[in-house]
């Protein structure tokens, strides 16, 4: 197993410990892991792409870490009461019909790359998450304002407009004829 699927399979395996942590009352050892379990994702994408290491198998685990990662953290702060469960259910909902979709796709031969805005989704929601968990820190230093809170907001707007790009961008694998 190469580098960047080994970070990525380390990424999964941090998941655990870091319910562990916040449901245990360590939410800023739980934004620390949670900030290096993110820091993975980056770094193992950058060293595949340099070195040539794109795999089938980090194709499909990439992505996959990153929506265990993000979804674990959203749904324990949904019963830490920090976040609304109706974000949540947004976020979760357009992972559940990219993935369908992107199922569909492959079904008829077609890949369905991650395009920018995509991943500008999981940096916003990474980032957002990683403030909420930080209890607002290092803003909380010189403002009130609930900055990982205005985050998640523009987190989730970027995440359904992702969705809709992707489902429009995509509406011809649907209407395609079988001959």
């Amino acid at each position: 197993m190469n580098l960047p699927n080994q970070l990525t399979m380390l990424r999964i395996l941090m998941i655990p410990v870091f319910v562990i942590l916040l449901m245990n009352g360590m939410p800023y050892a739980a934004g620390v892991l949670f900030i290096a379990a993110s820091l993975t994702d980056a770094l193992d994408g950058h060293i595949a792409r340099s070195r040539g290491l794109i795999t089938n198998f980090g194709k499909i685990m990439d992505p996959l870490a990153d929506k265990l990662l993000v979804a674990s953290a959203l749904i324990c702060l949904v019963d830490l009461g920090q976040v609304p469960g109706w974000m949540v259910i947004v976020i979760l909902g357009r992972e559940f019909l990219i993935t369908g979709l992107r199922s569909v796709a492959a079904g008829e031969g077609i890949i369905i790359a991650a395009g920018t805005s995509g991943k500008v989704k999981t940096v916003l929601q990474m980032i957002a998450i990683s403030v909420i968990l930080l209890q607002n820190w290092p803003f909380s230093l010189f403002t009130e304002v609930p900055v990982g809170t205005i985050l998640l907001w523009l987190a989730v707007l970027v995440t359904i407009y992702s969705g809709i790009e992707y489902v429009v961008k995509s509406r011809d694998v649907f209407l395609q004829k079988k001959g």
